[in-house]
């Protein structure tokens, strides 16, 4: 009796002890068939800065790393930079590698200033970006493509932003007439960080204001007017930044001419001055022609007298006997 409960309790330590070994086994072949099957949206990433900068001009270098879920790839990949907005925004750079190849042919370079630095085999899908202008302040995705299953590919969400620093420059500057026969000036300058607008010149103090140019799409461009110009003169349009300054001018003349009989007597004037010019340049023409083509004189010329050929053979040869005459 003693023996048979000895061996039933030995019974039911074994079957727990072995219970659990067939647990732990069972977890483990779970674990290696989730690793090998599982959804590429579960172990797909990509590690991008929040932001690079740069000068304008210069060159940048946006990083861009990821992971997927395959312990080795070498089929064909495709790399691809975004502009704007993530899936749907205009690409900047396509690559494409094939099988078994590390060297990603370029497909896309727009304006050829784009260039793959990394290595996707590798992992890295960091882009240069050359001469860089205010118009590449943006933010950029980049994505990866494996062939194969529609699931094989993957794209940041948040992206990268260049941030493209500029000194001011001014790219327009001018006069434009106004209500009441008045004129304004308007001065449209760029920059990162903006600059701000001042104008100077006669009677007028650095008070104008500006504002950011409508539609322009970029922070960048900022404008400034002044509504009225009460004097004549040389206007000066200043823009600063914290890198630095830029300067451009337009000069302002009326005519303050006399209403009336004065005014037309002026315009008359004008009017007859060009038509003594136009005169003066004809008649000059007259005279170079003549001096490049003199006259011929009207009297036919004088006939000269010809010799026969008879005296001529009778001058040359004065000692020739006289010829034979022969009557019948």
């Amino acid at each position: 009796m003693e023996t048979s409960i000895w061996l039933l309790a030995c019974f039911a330590c074994v079957l727990p002890t072995g219970s659990c070994v067939r647990t732990k086994i069972d977890t483990t072949e779970s674990l290696l068939d989730t690793e090998a099957h599982s959804s590429p949206a579960q172990r797909w990433s990509m590690q991008v800065p929040a932001e690079v900068s740069a000068a304008a001009g210069d060159a940048a270098v946006l990083p861009c790393t990821f992971t997927h879920p395959h312990r080795h790839y070498d089929g064909p990949l495709t790399a691809i930079w975004r502009a704007g907005e993530p899936y749907a925004g205009p690409q900047v750079f396509r690559c494409a590698a094939a099988r078994g190849s590390e060297l990603c042919q370029t497909a896309l370079s727009l304006h050829g200033r784009f260039r793959l630095l990394g290595n996707p085999r590798r992992n890295d899908l960091s882009l240069r970006v050359e001469r860089l202008a205010l118009t590449d302040d943006r933010r950029y995705f980049c994505r990866v493509e494996f062939a194969g299953d529609v699931h094989d590919r993957y794209e940041s969400r948040h992206g990268v932003r260049l941030h493209v620093t500029a000194a001011p420059r001014i790219v327009n500057i001018s006069v434009l007439p106004g209500p009441a026969h008045a004129f304004r000036a308007l001065c449209t300058a760029e920059g990162e960080p903006p600059p701000a607008l001042a104008w100077s010149g006669p009677a007028l103090g650095d008070s104008s204001t500006a504002a950011p140019s409508p539609g322009q799409g970029h922070g960048h461009l900022v404008t400034a007017e002044l509504p009225a110009l009460t004097h004549d003169g040389r206007y000066t349009c200043t823009a600063a930044n914290s890198l630095g300054r830029s300067e451009a001018s337009v000069y302002l003349f009326r005519f303050h001419g006399a209403s009336g009989v004065s005014t037309v007597a002026l315009l008359l004037g004008a009017l007859g001055l060009k038509a003594l010019l136009l005169l003066g340049v004809l008649a000059a023409r007259a005279a170079r022609r003549r001096r490049e083509h003199p006259d011929t004189p009207d009297t036919p010329p004088r006939p000269q007298a010809q010799e026969s050929n008879y005296e001529n053979l009778s001058q040359m040869n004065p000692q020739s006997p006289p010829a034979t005459v022969c009557s019948p």
